[in-house]
């Protein structure tokens, strides 16, 4: 059974930074986790945020948070992480760790399946 347990959410002022981390644990398979990141403020849908692209190894960004964000992934340990920095009271929300051994090179790594999901780490933004 895989777990994904997320860490490090927390309440920042405005311009603040904080760091999320998401470690994976009872994955065993041959093949490299696609893990990232979501988030979903009250009333609003979930949104993809942070990845790195499978076919390619380059982050995929939401355009939000673009020049904002990091992503960062060891696969061998079956971690991202997602550096977050100039936040804005906007950014405030649920943030998700999503993963899954199925590259799905052509989809979007935002609006694929994910087969694994964390608990979620509640980011707070004070203006």
């Amino acid at each position: 059974q895989v777990q994904l347990v997320e860490s490090g959410g927390g309440s920042v002022q405005a311009v603040g930074s904080l760091m999320l981390s998401c470690a994976a644990s009872g994955y065993h398979g041959e093949s490299s986790l696609i893990m990232a990141w979501f988030r979903q403020a009250p009333g609003k849908q979930r949104e993809g945020v942070a990845t790195i692209r499978p076919a390619d190894g380059r982050p995929v960004y939401a355009d939000s948070v673009k020049g904002r964000f990091t992503a960062s992934q060891d696969y061998a340990k079956h971690t991202v992480s997602l550096q977050m920095n100039n936040l804005t009271p906007d950014d405030a929300a649920v943030y998700y760790c999503a993963a899954d051994p199925r590259p799905m090179y052509g989809s979007h790594p935002f609006s694929r399946e994910y087969s694994y999901w964390g608990q979620g780490t509640q980011v707070t933004v004070s203006s």
